[in-house]
């Protein structure tokens, strides 16, 4: 079996700075322009966004609920705001800016990103965000609710 890590290097290797930085930095522009509608389209006005299927059918939050209207405020200063309305999700968008951060740096230094994720780190996000789910919809975590 070929090792694909040393088959990325050299490919990695051979791309000049600008067709390396290609991806991550397309990854950057499709999440800034996500980021600037929804900072332009406020997710709190009704009739802009579609309502939760999971809430509308069931009354339930979804571990996404509150995320459109997170983004708003994180956009716009509104950290407080942002954590309130859904604080998982400014705990992905600090994530993936670390994430990003690194792949760039990596890419720049002709290096594959390797985030070095195994099951026990995906099992246990998987288990936070179950758990961030089921409390956010108990009567206690009402201070969850966006």
């Amino acid at each position: 079996m070929p090792d694909v890590n040393a088959d990325t290097q050299r490919v990695l290797s051979r791309t000049g700075l600008p067709g390396r930085l290609a991806v991550p930095g397309g990854i950057l522009a499709a999440v800034a322009g996500a980021f600037a509608y929804v900072g332009t389209v406020d997710p709190n006005q009704p009739g802009h966004y579609p309502v939760c299927p999971l809430y509308r059918i069931t009354g339930l939050y979804c571990p996404g609920c509150g995320g459109l209207r997170s983004a708003h405020a994180f956009i716009h200063g509104d950290f407080l705001g942002a954590l309130q309305d859904n604080a998982m999700a400014v705990v992905g968008y600090l994530g993936f800016a670390v994430l990003w951060t690194v792949w760039v740096v990596r890419a720049a230094r002709g290096r594959p990103l390797n985030p070095g994720l195994g099951p026990v780190h995906l099992w246990t996000a998987g288990a936070l965000l179950l758990v961030f789910t089921v409390v956010r919809n108990l009567p206690f975590g009402g201070w969850l609710h966006p």
